[in-house]
């Protein structure tokens, strides 16, 4: 995959983020502050910004949009969406394509950093439920780049929606407990919807 279509899934993957305000404002409106949609309306347009403006590498391209969030005002979000960024610029190429198997690494890499920032796993109710099982699809596919992509918004998807199920562990939603069953999580859609635009060529 060349920087160009990684840019443009990047691209992609905001505009779907940006199209989910509402839905996200919404579910966050049920047991937080409402605003996890403009904030991620804040981080997608962070990132787009960046992936347009990017003219080095792709490891550059990934450091730039990690960068753009970081400096961001927007709640837990925006250091959890930086950290794993940041992590994918890490493992990332300093050239113009990425392959199979440096794209496994970089998700990998993003997970093991994101997995210790959070301290959340499955089942807790927040965005990675939807990230942790999208990097484990990445990680065992064996088809070609954009399958990978593919594997992963399929997992991230069924990871948000399968957080209906569960109470909140974390945040403010926390004291709410089992009132929370049948609401999924707002960081968890919002991420899923990355992965589905992501998955974009």
């Amino acid at each position: 995959m060349t920087k160009e279509e990684l840019a443009a899934r990047l691209r992609n993957a905001c505009a779907e983020v940006v199209a989910a305000e509402g839905e996200l404002t919404e579910i966050d409106s049920r047991f937080g502050d409402a605003d996890h949609g403009l904030t991620m309306v804040k981080i997608a347009g962070a990132i787009d910004s960046a992936v347009v403006a990017a003219d080095g590498g792709i490891q550059e391209m990934l450091d730039d949009a990690a960068m753009a969030v970081m400096v961001l005002n927007g709640g837990s979000a925006v250091p959890l969406w930086n950290t794993w960024l940041d992590a994918l610029q890490e493992a990332a190429p300093a050239g113009d394509a990425v392959d199979v198997a440096q794209l496994k690494e970089m998700f990998a890499h993003a997970l093991e950093e994101l997995s210790d920032m959070s301290g959340a796993a499955v089942g807790d109710k927040t965005m990675m439920d939807a990230f942790i099982p999208a990097c484990e699809a990445i990680a065992a596919c064996e088809g070609d780049e954009a399958a990978l992509l593919d594997a992963a918004a399929v997992a991230a998807q069924k990871g948000a929606d399968d957080t209906k199920n569960f109470a909140s562990k974390f945040g403010r939603a926390k004291s709410y407990g089992d009132k929370t069953i049948g609401t999924p999580d707002a960081g968890a859609v919002s991420m899923a919807r990355f992965f589905k635009g992501f998955a974009k060529a």
